[in-house]
């Protein structure tokens, strides 16, 4: 017989302050914590949605203002997308599960039994209403040295790589511009219909150049294509660049 899963959070908040580097009032934590789905199993008590709507202000001026300082030769169109890169779903699900905060997050029944706690658009919400709770707690100072605290890794990360947002575009160009031949997908899921995890394994020209693994077979190909080309850019362009310089 199977472990009940529960919708209680098993996550320490002092282990979250650490990892976010700054504490947040009790109440407003429980606050940005609380998905709608428990708000409404638990007689409609308030949710994060309202959280997530300003973190998200917060995260937008926070990275913005970062960018604009830190790569003035950059024009606006590159710009908006290297942000776009930063601030997507994807990428704050991906900062979301390095804090392991779906650990923390106040669940519904039904959310708990299809794994509620790792759905990238969860975490990413969520993530946006802690960074609404920190603004709250510490003001737009504390809120922005968070932000860009957890960020910069990511930014410089997409910066390095490429601003694309959509990583199956760009594997799509990259192939085409070093004439590597088609590029393929091959996607097998496993699990029960309701809690269902996928992995893609990225191929071209018949080798394998990455792998991912998500909770929709889109999310997998994103995370494959991403790791792919990463590969490309560390094998074949960063050499270029060397013996070009």
């Amino acid at each position: 017989m199977g472990t009940k899963k529960t919708s209680v959070p098993t996550g320490d908040p002092l282990v979250l302050f650490e990892r976010l580097g700054v504490t947040i009032d009790p109440e407003t934590l429980r606050l940005a914590l609380t998905h709608r789905s428990y708000a409404y199993e638990n007689g409609g008590i308030a949710d994060n949605e309202r959280l997530e709507f300003l973190g998200d202000s917060v995260l937008g001026i926070s990275v913005t203002d970062y960018l604009y300082r830190t790569y003035p030769d950059l024009p606006e169109g590159q710009l908006a997308k290297l942000r776009s890169a930063v601030v997507s779903t994807r990428a704050l699900a991906t900062l979301a599960r390095t804090l392991d905060l779906g650990d923390y997050i106040y669940l519904g029944q039904g959310e708990v039994q299809t794994g509620g706690n790792d759905k990238a658009s969860i975490l990413a919400d969520t993530t946006e209403a802690v960074i609404g709770a920190a603004y709250l707690t510490h003001g737009i100072e504390v809120a922005q040295q968070m932000v860009l605290r957890l960020l910069i890794p990511f930014i410089k990360d997409a910066a390095r790589m490429g601003t694309g947002t959509d990583w199956k575009t760009s594997i799509q160009e990259a192939a085409t511009q070093f004439k590597m031949g088609s590029v393929r997908y091959t996607v097998t899921g496993a699990g029960p219909d309701h809690d269902r995890t996928f992995e893609a394994v990225l191929a071209i020209n018949g080798v394998v150049y990455g792998s991912g693994n998500g909770r929709s077979k889109k999310e997998a190909e994103q995370e494959a294509a991403q790791q792919a080309y990463r590969h490309i850019q560390e094998t074949l362009v960063a050499p270029a660049e060397e013996v070009d310089a």
